[in-house]
């Protein structure tokens, strides 16, 4: 070792220790004592990292008995002058020098620890251990220090998290770290207060602009639109980037809940000006949802979930919207109906009831409309207006949709067996949007009829109007295949849709079903009989029949026969009914 103090090998005499305060002067060695300790020394030497000896005085006073040159190099310590620990700078400094007196004057025998010496850019970061070492000869309180820099690890892992929690486009807070600020609020919310409230804001026509024009262009509007959305904040809201084209707030509250909305406002107003993006300038808005910190909400993920939620109803509104509590409660729910319509629909769980369609003519059932039940054994009557969206919206109203058609044909056969010969009955079936969208649906009627050995002209296929105006093109190709099958097809709800006249003329559509919304209240409203009197002229023009859907009275029926519809359908006639119960209606209303 060179600038190291060593025992044994260079004894200092007292005036080496004269001009400063040292530690005991040292004694006379035997040759004994004399190997031992240049042997300690040795080994100090070999230590990677710096390390140190310290001893505590017959005065309680810890002292540095030997060390390494790593040591002296690390806290400026020369190997002579200022033995005390307590007066050396970047021991006192970084607090090591009382931590050590603590632990030689206490009973652990290990001790690691964190120190930093210095504050701000140019800090340096230690991990210490002190480890004790038995008594010798002139000290009963020994204990071996170690120090490893981790400075350069530290500032490493600040400007990774740095880099982690940033927003590589657009230079704001990422997702992760507008979570830490809203835990942050959280934390320092008090109970029965409301100061913090979270803005989940995203940019409409985003994705038109992406396709159109490019993920440059994208980008280029994302950043445009965050510098907007900052200079309409106010000192100390925190503005991020939460995803794609989201961003989130996360503000202040002064005067409760109109701080929120008068933010959304200016922002709203910053907006207002066109954004030009290359030699195009388009107009950009946002959908604005809000979320409040309350005591009923725990995690700053929650927060935001709960914003997310306002903010697809402000899609759809086109309003500001403030998250409402029993929003995630009804998500919750719908996405467990999904698990379980799942496993109800590979269990085969589900149910047809069959409504009857009555001639208005005659009186005698023509047709059965099947609906699909499903009665779930904890939760009960769960209604098609709850599930069918759940299926629709995660794709499983494919399978819904051909266990429907299997089981009604599969029905109306049977009934045929029942009877002993061929009923004049048809049955219709309903298709969704995303059936006619994704499945092959005229494969699947093909596949239906085959195993029911029902003929084309007994299945009815009643689709909305929402069905063609997606997609004409694939709608018109897959009614033209159905029409090649001999299955006839409805057009359900007519009259709440878009559908134009043109598609009337030219799709294969073989009735209208008026939808019950102008049926219900057509004797007490002037328009709804104009607009079923219309629909029923228009029918006869193209040669199509009519049901009215809802009928509920004697006097409805009337009137719609004299009209010259020519079903009905509803709770006049009969509720749904189960299979038999269906067949049993037949026989006695056309016996």
């Amino acid at each position: 070792m060179q600038a190291a103090f060593q025992r044994g090998r260079k004894k200092p005499t007292d005036n080496d220790f004269a001009p400063v305060l040292v530690g005991p002067p040292p004694r006379a060695l035997s040759l004994g004592e004399e190997l031992i300790e240049n042997a300690r020394q040795d080994y100090l030497d070999a230590l990677p990292i710096a390390g140190a000896v310290i001893c505590v005085s017959t005065t309680g006073d810890p002292y540095i008995d030997m060390a390494n040159s790593q040591f002296s190099h690390l806290t400026s310590w020369n190997g002579y002058e200022g033995r005390w620990v307590g007066q050396i700078d970047f021991l006192r400094d970084a607090g090591i020098a009382r931590v050590m007196e603590v632990f030689l004057h206490g009973g652990e025998t290990v001790l690691d620890f964190e120190a930093r010496d210095g504050h701000g850019i140019g800090s340096r970061h230690f991990s210490v251990r002190l480890a004790r070492l038995k008594p010798n000869a002139y000290s009963a309180q020994r204990c071996l220090v170690t120090l490893i820099d981790r400075t350069a690890q530290i500032e490493t892992e600040k400007s990774l998290r740095a880099e982690m929690l940033r927003d590589s486009l657009t230079g704001l807070p990422n997702r992760l770290a507008f979570n830490e600020q809203v835990e942050s609020a959280l934390g320092n919310h008090e109970a029965g207060e409301v100061r913090h409230a979270v803005v989940v804001l995203d940019v409409t026509r985003f994705s038109r602009v992406n396709e159109c024009m490019g993920a440059i262009a994208g980008d280029e509007l994302l950043i445009t639109f965050a510098r907007r959305i900052f200079s309409a904040l106010r000192a100390g809201d925190v503005l991020a980037r939460t995803g794609g084209d989201e961003f989130g707030i996360l503000m202040r509250l002064d005067k409760g809940l109109d701080d929120a909305l008068q933010l959304a406002e200016r922002i709203r107003t910053v907006l207002a000006t066109p954004f030009r993006l290359s030699e195009l300038e388009i107009r950009v808005d946002c959908s604005v949802g809000i979320s409040l910190l309350t005591d009923q909400v725990e995690l700053a993920e929650e927060v935001l979930r709960n914003a997310q939620f306002a903010l697809k109803r402000s899609k759809q509104s086109g309003l500001v919207q403030v998250y409402e509590p029993n929003q995630a409660r009804v998500a919750r729910r719908r996405f467990s109906i999904e698990t379980e319509l799942r496993r109800a629909i590979e269990a085969n769980q589900l149910t047809l009831a069959y409504q009857p369609l009555i001639s208005l003519a005659t009186g005698e059932v023509s047709a059965f409309e099947a609906l699909a039940r499903w009665e779930h054994e904890g939760r009960g009557t769960i209604s098609p207006e709850e599930f069918i969206p759940v299926a629709e919206e995660s794709g499983l109203i494919l399978s819904l949709g051909r266990w429907a058609l299997d089981a009604a044909t599969r029905t109306l056969a049977g009934w045929d067996e029942t009877v002993g010969r061929k009923l004049p009955l048809s049955i219709a079936v309903n298709l969704s949007p995303i059936q006619v969208a994704r499945d092959d649906v005229p494969a699947a009627v093909a596949d239906a009829l085959s195993a029911s050995g029902l003929e084309g002209e007994r299945l009815t296929l009643e689709l909305t109007e929402s069905t063609i105006i997606q997609d004409p093109q694939r709608a018109t190709t897959v009614l033209e295949a159905l029409k090649g099958l001999r299955a006839r097809v409805a057009m359900d709800d007519f009259g709440t849709g878009y559908t134009s006249l043109a598609y009337l003329q030219r799709l294969p559509i073989d009735m209208l079903k008026i939808d019950r919304s102008f049926v219900t209240g057509m004797l007490k409203d002037r328009d709804s009989i104009a607009i079923v009197r219309a629909v029923l002229s228009l029918a006869a023009a193209l040669g199509i029949t009519t049901t009215a859907e809802g009928v509920e009275c004697a006097e409805v029926e009337r009137a719609l026969a004299e009209l010259g519809c020519s079903r009905g359908q509803g709770f006049h006639f009969s509720e749904p009914l189960e299979a038999q119960a269906a067949l049993d209606y037949w026989l006695s209303r056309n016996a």
